[in-house]
């Protein structure tokens, strides 16, 4: 399974939002990764280790 991913890419997490959505899309990225979610449009700023153990699969790639 591949785990690489890159900025405007829609990534699954392991537990989902609040709102019920489980699609992120990553808007940043740097020492932090701001991510936004794609039911309510909430964004959150979470550390890169954090963000790697927690993500599940790249849902759609930017470049395709």
């Amino acid at each position: 399974m591949d785990k690489s991913y890159q900025l405007n890419d829609i990534v699954e997490m392991k537990k989902p939002h609040p709102c019920g959505e489980n699609r992120w899309k990553v808007i940043r990225l740097g020492m932090d990764i701001r991510i936004k979610c794609q039911g309510c449009g909430h964004s959150v700023m979470v550390p890169r280790k954090k963000f790697e153990s927690k993500m599940k699969k790249v849902l759609e790639s930017a470049s395709e």
